[in-house]
């Protein structure tokens, strides 16, 4: 049976010390069917001309994705690794938040597709990531 994490304080608490944190990451909503959390517009995640830098949104999206597609597999057996991500910068944002969400696509024994739409606060679609992910034995 895969083990499952109810609390969201708990979710939290495991970013600490990684670079979900050093984005100042924040998970909002953790279910089976979408994983959902939000990192700040600010001098962690700009850009040098001010706005959120690419990378910073594909952290989230990462992030968001992975942890979703672990809540798939047997965790004591397994996990899941990234093997390829893409993403499209629609909008740009120089301040507030961006919310992320990611849904599953696929979501296979050996394969899993994530889709994760980032949104800023007025509901803007400013970033749309595929995350592949392969499930691997731990060893």
């Amino acid at each position: 049976m895969k083990k499952k994490i109810n609390s969201l304080l708990l979710v939290n608490e495991a970013l600490h010390d990684t670079l979900a944190s050093s984005i100042g990451l924040e998970i909002t909503e953790f279910t089976t069917s979408r994983v959902c959390g939000k990192i700040p517009v600010d001098n962690r995640t700009k850009q040098p001309f001010g706005l959120l830098h690419g990378g910073a949104s594909v952290s989230l999206a990462e992030t968001l994705g992975s942890m979703a597609g672990n809540m798939h597999v047997n965790s004591d057996l397994e996990m899941v690794v990234g093997i390829e991500i893409n993403a499209n910068h629609l909008k740009s944002v120089s301040s507030g938040w961006v919310h992320g969400m990611a849904q599953p696509i696929k979501i296979g024994k050996k394969i899993q597709v994530w889709k994760i739409k980032i949104l800023n606060d007025d509901n803007d679609l400013i970033c749309v990531s595929r995350l592949t992910l392969a499930v691997i034995s731990k060893k």
